[in-house]
């Protein structure tokens, strides 16, 4: 089962981080459900901290192509 805190607070770091160096996202943008879909999938996978899930999630939002979201 996973741990709905730890994943929460792990994507809110990150996209946090995320739209801070890039203002132009907004709030509602289709990335952040493509965030919590990736760390919890890497959740599941290894359970690791909120630290970690955040660093995994700031990672791949920086991979993601910007003209596909």
């Amino acid at each position: 089962m996973i741990d709905e805190v730890t994943l929460k607070n792990a994507t809110e770091t990150a996209w946090t981080v995320y739209r801070a160096r890039h203002p132009d996202v907004g709030t509602d943008d289709s990335r952040r459900c493509l965030l919590q879909r990736h760390l919890h999938r890497r959740w599941e996978e290894r359970q690791s901290s909120t630290e970690e899930l955040a660093s995994f999630g700031i990672a791949y939002l920086h991979r993601l192509p910007r003209d596909e979201c």
